[in-house]
């Protein structure tokens, strides 16, 4: 099953490459006259720390928010369409790596995406603040006892690379809740290793399971930022060059790392999240309105 899994998600990035390519030739033009060593170094940075579980959007966006190199109407398709090719190079490396159950895998991968798919409409009408405070507290209190169990306080997660009975349901169930979350900019990286943690799964197993999610679902929502042009096309080019080097390299090392090694990254990811959703709450009672921005 794992073969067959790869194999669509290298026909679906064939497929978003040519597209892609395609739509970079006929438009390089009007190419901006915005520096390439910026353009292709952020894309090398935010992939590298993005294939640690760190996340590469919101890294990605506070910089050319900084810089104003990317107009700010352009930025989402700019994330998409410049980092989809190196979050199909994470999936395809993981999937191959950590044999994570197929039933296991496959699963949560297709309840991620359904959740993105089916599940934006109604979060979008929910109060992202409130979201973002919960989900932060959450992943704290996770992160605390996954330090705890690092420091044999007490006994420290599990080994599984599968999941049976009420363990598997829960997955699918929450990991759908968290594939809607990312359509109001809510990442999945992090609630994933947590929600793997919390269920006994081995840390590795979260790699293959959120980055494959990812991978499905972004080569075709990508292809409606094409279509519309609503990207910038150098930034993109600039994220997914030397952004699949870092891929490249930060696999190697994340694979490479001792169990125990593995824990403590795990451990300083979820955290660095938990405290980015607080900084990202807005005052003023924003919390108890909708998210604004929602894609569909």
């Amino acid at each position: 099953m794992n073969y067959i899994l790869l194999a669509l998600l290298s026909v679906s990035a064939l497929i978003f490459a040519i597209v892609y390519l395609r739509d970079i030739a006929k438009r390089r033009p009007s190419f901006s006259k915005v520096s390439w060593l910026p353009l292709t170094g952020i894309g090398f940075v935010t992939n590298f720390f993005d294939t640690l579980g760190i996340g590469s959007f919101a890294p990605t966006t506070s910089f050319y928010k900084f810089t104003k190199m990317v107009d700010d109407r352009v930025i989402p398709g700019t994330l998409n369409v410049g980092h989809c090719l190196p979050v199909v190079a994470q999936a395809l490396i993981f999937i191959t790596v950590v044999e994570v159950a197929p039933l296991t895998l496959i699963s949560m991968m297709v309840a991620a995406t359904l959740g993105a798919v089916i599940g934006a409409g109604e979060v979008c009408k929910l109060p992202v603040n409130k979201i973002r405070i919960g989900l932060g507290g959450a992943l704290i209190i996770v992160a605390l006892a996954m330090l705890a169990g690092i420091l044999n306080i007490m006994p420290s997660g599990g080994e599984a690379f599968a999941l049976t009975g009420w363990k598997f349901i829960v997955a699918l169930v929450v990991i759908f809740i968290f594939g809607a979350l990312q359509t109001i900019g809510i990442g999945l990286y992090a609630p994933c290793m947590a929600l793997v943690y919390a269920l006994g799964m081995n840390p590795r197993a979260a790699y293959p399971i959120m980055m494959g999610s990812c991978a499905l679902l972004m080569p075709w929502a990508s292809l409606k930022f094409i279509k519309e042009a609503s990207y910038d096309p150098k930034a993109a080019i600039g994220l997914t060059g030397l952004g699949i080097i870092g891929v490249l390299i930060a696999a190697y090392i994340v694979k490479s790392l001792p169990l125990n090694v593995l824990k403590w990254v795990v451990v300083v990811v979820i955290l660095y999240t938990s405290v980015i959703m607080f900084r990202s709450v807005k005052k003023k009672g924003a919390a108890e309105t909708p998210a604004e921005d929602c894609k569909t």
